[in-house]
């Protein structure tokens, strides 16, 4: 039996070989397009008739072929062909089934090239809404944990260290102030894929009188591309993509590591909700953080992709070459995993349980006051500097004798500098400690009040 030719034959005679075909074939990944690629087919066609390129008549029959088509897709009744490669290619062949030679018409004006970029720009367009959408519903998750848990007082870190006090929904916060960030390089990132590459042809325009304006107003884009080379190599957009989701995951994974952290038993200050967790085939005990540890490992996938693309991209001349289909796999894979882990994070947040008590107790050790004490004999004359080397002095003194600063007597406390008075109990107290960084962006529960009202939580 002859096989048909390929719609983009021309001068090329020779059957292409069944191992060329499949390994060229972009089918199995591009078909989620099909919406996209029709949207954008029924914009130029409309365009064409509307130039007088092409009759109305014919421009009606076109777009009703593909909306046939689009509602097969939809049913799950449409044949795919990895012969026809791309989805493209798949929409066109079938469009020339339905309604016969008239299809050939919708190509004109038009490269595999500008329609991909279209594609491309459409499909990540609508996912980064759904994407910006899930980074805020994970911030107001954030900001509703810190509002349940707004006195908590938690030891505040650095160098894995206990540093400072700090309350807890203070430290939920940063991540909301990550995501903030995120949102708005996905905002950035949206404004920079909204430009029409459509009209731009294999690389150097077209000879027909088109009007891009009007196909950019009928698809919602603000801008045309203004180079047609630029336009149809052009995957900066993806480009960026990827790497507001690298940062992204960055935050993501920052976050899943102090979970995994706060949940072990060394430190207990959370638990996780069983249905987010999995036991151990051998060791019954067990109670695994299994889904935020993978939150963790897919950061690794987003990095990845993004070194894919830059690797592909690295030294591309211009205009399109074939290595840009290799766009598709790091592109849906990561948008697939920003979505399903901001929702899954999302859940897991609202499922947490804190433990107020042992937060509080890890937060009485460790001599997290000693900053605060240093400051009181400053408010009493001495420079920060004196009074630094005065509150290690005492800090050892305490090593030695196995108690705290607030545990020691005042007699005791006097002997280092009698500048100390009775009140410096209630000074070092934690809640005192946490109130009194009133600063803008400390973490005394009325700046954290603020920033819930001003989240509208």
């Amino acid at each position: 039996m002859a096989r048909e030719k390929k719609l983009w034959a021309g001068r090329i005679n020779a059957s292409m070989a069944h191992s060329v075909e499949a390994f060229t074939s972009s089918i199995a990944v591009d078909r989620r397009l099909y919406r996209c690629d029709i949207t954008g087919s029924i914009a130029h066609v409309k365009m064409l008739a509307r130039q007088r390129i092409i009759l109305l008549s014919e421009a009606q029959k076109i777009v009703r072929g593909l909306k046939a088509i689009e509602r097969e897709i939809e049913r799950g009744n449409f044949p795919f062909s990895s012969a026809d490669e791309d989805i493209h290619m798949n929409i066109e062949r079938r469009l020339t089934k339905k309604i016969g030679a008239v299809a050939g018409k919708l190509h004109t004006a038009r490269s595999r090239n500008d329609q991909v970029a279209l594609d491309m720009r459409l499909y990540l367009r609508e996912e980064l809404k759904v994407i910006l959408d899930a980074i805020r519903r994970l911030k107001k998750e954030l900001a509703r944990a810190a509002r349940r848990n707004l006195k908590v007082i938690m030891p505040g870190y650095t160098h894995l260290q206990r540093a400072q006090p700090v309350l807890f929904s203070h430290h939920l916060l940063a991540y909301v102030d990550m995501l903030d960030r995120d949102g708005k390089r996905v905002e950035g990132c949206a404004e920079r894929v909204n430009v029409l590459p459509l009209g731009s042809g294999a690389l150097a325009g077209t000879t027909f009188p088109i009007d891009r304006a009007y196909v950019a107003k009928m698809l919602g884009f603000p801008r045309l591309s203004t180079n047609s080379i630029d336009a149809v190599s052009d995957r900066d957009f993806v480009l960026e993509f990827l790497s507001v989701s690298a940062i992204l995951f960055v935050h993501l994974s920052r976050f899943a590591e102090e979970m995994i952290l706060w949940c072990s038993e060394e430190f207990g200050f959370i638990e996780l909700p069983d249905r987010y967790c999995t036991g151990s085939s051998m060791m019954p005990q067990k109670k695994n953080p299994d889904v935020i540890e993978l939150i963790r490992a897919r950061t690794g996938r987003v990095y990845g992709n993004l070194q894919a693309l830059l690797t592909v991209m690295k030294g591309l001349p211009l205009a399109y070459n074939r290595d840009l289909q290799e766009d598709k796999i790091p592109l849906f894979d990561t948008v697939d995993t920003v979505k399903a882990s901001l929702d899954m994070m999302r859940e897991v947040v609202r499922g947490l349980k804190v433990k107020k008590e042992r937060m509080l107790a890890a937060a009485q050790e460790g001599f997290m006051n000693a900053t605060d004490l240093a400051d009181y004999l400053v408010r009493r004359g001495m420079t920060f500097r004196s009074a630094y080397t005065l509150v290690g002095r005492i800090v050892r003194y305490c090593l030695g004798s196995h108690r705290r600063i607030e545990q020691l007597s005042l007699k005791e406390l006097r002997r280092f500098n009698p500048r100390i008075e009775e009140d410096v109990y209630a000074f070092l107290a934690l809640d005192a400690v946490i109130e009194r960084r009133r600063a803008l962006g400390g973490t005394s529960s009325d700046n954290v009040r603020r920033r819930l009202r001003e989240m509208g939580v």
